[in-house]
């Protein structure tokens, strides 16, 4: 629950919730729901479509039900590689003579594949073999890239007035999100639908130094993250949560295209995509549209869903990291996925003991005591379609420790174990959360993100519409029940970066 509007407007937002719907909709949510059409297809893809012809632009989304948690051994990291790969084209798009591209490329793999199974000999391969497989490796690379037009896919979108052409993956989902013209849902349903019925992962071993650059940068390079992903690490011992979604260094730098291609055709099937579209548009000629397109990829089974679940935590494990950067303190409590009754509850206690300048935890340790810099909490870590973390951090001011924050931050998850927060801070609680909710929905892409992502999750996008009532259900007696049963100590995981003289 995010404090993005100053107090006084969010409160205010929230005593005026009919009217906001009203204004920013002009319908309230059962209108909204209405609004909303879904179709599945023969070969198993959903859509969902929601018209709103407020302005002569529309919202696309294609929503995959696969994420870092699903990367195979070996293989960290290739969700968030895919959706690379996503971008570089397809049989049609990219290339300037595929046929001679197919075939460079497929030099690429050989060389590759052969260097790939010299590396894994370790201290007993051959260095000059290496040299030589390196050497010729990378001319391959250069023989294939002469092939390529670069950007292609994007460049056309850029010329019929695209937006916020993006991709993001998540440890749960990988998303792929774009805004167009109305008129231009036809060119939005044959260049989506083709980069999914035939790929082609060309750059791929150019894209993975991008990618292996990119985990130096966001995890190697900076110690809070380091730390973060070590308490990570040792909060999911079993669960793919615990293996940072970017991947090992070691296996992005051995993807081959084999695997990457195997990947595709067992995630990136119609019976696990979500395409959603919110704006101008006609709903029987979307579906149409998606029959014509969509309806060209073979149909195939669901992956299976992934069955391993972490073993209940059964004491305190503590990490600890040395770095020459400023001391920062987390904690991270196993707490259950969002789907989950008791998730609107662990959101609210997050909120009230770490989010914003009236949280507990600001105004004891930065405008009391003055012994933190930076505090907060934050549920769904590292993503919450499966059982999660509610991370409690904390960065300490100049000439204090990461042990007087902990003191403290353990003392006022204990004051929640042990009072009943007053009725009265509960509903500001539960005037923020909706405040953020519905602010959410205010545009043509948030409402498409979300309508996905509740398919994703809930395996239904009716669920978006009950979220409120979810909200509502909030008492002080359930935030004291789950600070009792999750907020404990052998429920936890505690990481510390401390700082050492250069």
């Amino acid at each position: 629950m995010r404090r993005t509007l100053p107090r006084l407007m969010i409160l205010s937002a929230c005593l005026l919730l009919p009217l906001i719907v009203s204004t920013a909709f002009g319908f309230d949510f059962s209108e909204l729901e209405e609004a909303v059409t879904e179709h599945t297809l023969d070969n198993g893809l959903k859509v969902i479509v929601m018209e709103r012809h407020d302005a002569p632009v529309a919202s696309f989304v294609t929503f995959a039900n696969v994420g870092g948690a699903n990367d195979p051994k070996e293989y960290t990291g290739l969700a968030h590689m895919f959706e690379h790969m996503a971008f570089k084209g397809t049989t049609t798009l990219g290339t300037t003579d595929l046929e001679k591209e197919l075939v460079a490329m497929g030099v690429e793999d050989s060389i590759f594949n052969e260097l790939r199974a010299e590396r894994k000999k370790g201290r007993r391969a051959d260095s000059t073999r290496l040299a030589e497989l390196e050497t010729a490796f990378d001319e391959a690379i250069e023989a294939a890239n002469e092939f390529v037009v670069p950007n292609e896919f994007g460049h056309i979108l850029e010329k019929e007035g695209v937006a916020g052409l993006n991709a993001g993956t998540s440890m749960d989902w990988t998303r792929y999100t774009m805004s167009l013209p109305s008129n231009k849902a036809e060119l939005w349903m044959a260049m989506e639908s083709e980069r999914f019925l035939n790929p082609v992962l060309r750059e791929m071993y150019r894209e993975r130094n991008v990618v292996a650059e990119e985990r130096r940068q966001v995890l190697e390079n900076n110690p809070i993250r380091l730390t973060l992903d070590a308490m990570q690490a040792s909060a999911f011992t079993a669960h793919p949560y615990g293996i940072a979604i970017i991947g090992h260094m070691s296996d992005i730098q051995n993807y081959n295209r084999e695997a990457a291609m195997e990947y595709y055709k067992k995630y990136y099937v119609p019976s696990n995509l979500t395409i959603c579209i919110v704006g101008d548009v006609k709903t029987k000629d979307i579906i149409k549209l998606a029959e014509k397109y969509w309806g060209r990829i073979p149909a195939s089974p669901p992956p299976e869903v992934l069955a391993t679940i972490e073993p209940e935590q059964k004491g305190e494990r503590r990490v600890e990291l040395e770095d020459l950067a400023q001391p920062f303190f987390v904690t991270g409590y196993h707490v259950p996925e969002g789907t989950h009754p008791d998730w609107p509850t662990v959101d609210a206690l997050a909120d009230y003991l770490g989010q914003g300048r009236t949280s507990l935890l600001y105004k004891n340790l930065i405008k009391e005591k003055k012994i933190a810099a930076n505090v907060a909490a934050y549920p769904g870590y590292p993503a919450n379609k499966y059982p999660c973390l509610c991370l409690v951090y904390a960065v300490p001011a100049a000439g204090h420790t990461n042990e007087e924050c902990e003191e403290q931050i353990f003392a006022e998850v204990e004051w929640l174990q042990n009072e009943l927060i007053p009725v009265e801070e509960v509903e500001k609680i539960k005037a923020r959360a909706r405040a953020g909710f519905i602010n959410g929905l205010t545009s043509n892409m948030g409402l498409a993100k979300q309508l996905a992502r509740f398919q994703n999750n809930w395996g239904d996008w009716r669920e978006l519409f009950r979220e409120l009532d979810r909200i509502n259900s909030v008492t002080p007696e359930d935030i004291q029940r789950v600070a009792k049963k999750y907020f404990i100590k052998s429920n936890r995981t505690v990481a510390k970066l401390n700082t050492i003289e250069s």
